[in-house]
């Protein structure tokens, strides 16, 4: 094990649970503080207290409220002296067809996963300059590069989200603060598990991350400031095609609409 954070702030939102969870846990074994952000007090604790209370805070935060995420970032600093790096990764959605769903709940999903980070991007970054620099990681998807049926406000966001991420990495080159953008494929936890006969069939058409993978991705970003990592990287490839060339994903879709189907069935299967 490395030890690449030694005497950093790491703050990560979503971190409950899942992606989040899994990468405090990762950020912690190689050194860094972390910095626990998420609605359900109860997980954080447990979770502070299972990587140690003198190296783990668990500050309960709403981040689609303002004032709560610059207390998230106050708090942080106050307890560990600095903000390092700063990881978005708090996400929502709630599947289903535009035409159908109030309009309150496609409103909730681009607070939570795009103007939430972009707050606290904008928030984050005096804590990064009196730190001496530092980076901001945005957990994305390939649901931004590709639409997805019954998906549209959630791809809305992630595409946002990339799209920010890129153009504020480079208002801030050669500030010392990096911004980069993790973008998984379907990933094994309850953000998806949890609602497998909503999710679209073409998601499981591509392999299924671990969280475990996706946030030792997250770390490596934290650390070198890629500007995005595609994870798994040949269905990067795939769905950029696939963004590039519409016909070509015109033509694969029935295939890949197939392959997926009997996954989401394996997938099913295992969770019983």
């Amino acid at each position: 094990m490395t030890d690449r954070f030694t005497n950093k702030t790491a703050v990560i939102t979503g971190a409950s649970s899942g992606i989040g969870a899994t990468a405090a846990r990762q950020f912690a074994a190689e050194g860094a503080r972390v910095v626990l952000a998420a609605r359900r007090r109860d997980a954080l604790e447990e979770i502070a207290e299972s990587i140690g209370k003198e190296r783990a805070l668990a500050v309960p935060t709403d981040v689609t409220i303002p004032d709560s995420a610059a207390d998230l970032l106050k708090q942080a600093e106050d307890h560990f002296g600095a903000v390092h790096i700063l990881v978005n990764n708090a996400g929502y959605n709630s599947r289903g067809d535009v035409e159908t769903k109030p309009v309150n709940e496609l409103t909730h999903i681009l607070n939570v996963n795009l103007t939430a980070p972009v707050t606290l991007c904008r928030l984050v970054l005096p804590y990064l300059r009196r730190a001496g620099g530092g980076a901001i990681v945005n957990v994305a998807s390939l649901a931004g590069r590709v639409p997805l049926p019954h998906e549209a406000a959630y791809c809305a966001t992630k595409s946002g989200l990339r799209a920010f991420t890129a153009a504020l990495a480079e208002e801030l080159e050669g500030s010392g603060i990096t911004v980069s953008a993790v973008s998984p494929g379907p990933v094994y936890t309850d953000f998806i598990m949890s609602d497998i006969d909503d999710v679209p069939d073409i998601v499981f058409s591509q392999p299924m991350s671990s969280p475990e993978d996706i946030a030792s991705h997250i770390l490596e970003c934290a650390y070198d400031g890629k500007t995005e990592r595609a994870v798994p990287r040949l269905s990067g490839y795939l769905t950029t095609a696939g963004y590039v060339i519409p016909r070509l994903r015109r033509i694969l879709k029935p295939l890949l609409e197939r392959r997926g189907r009997l996954n989401k069935e394996r997938y099913r299967n295992m969770k019983k």
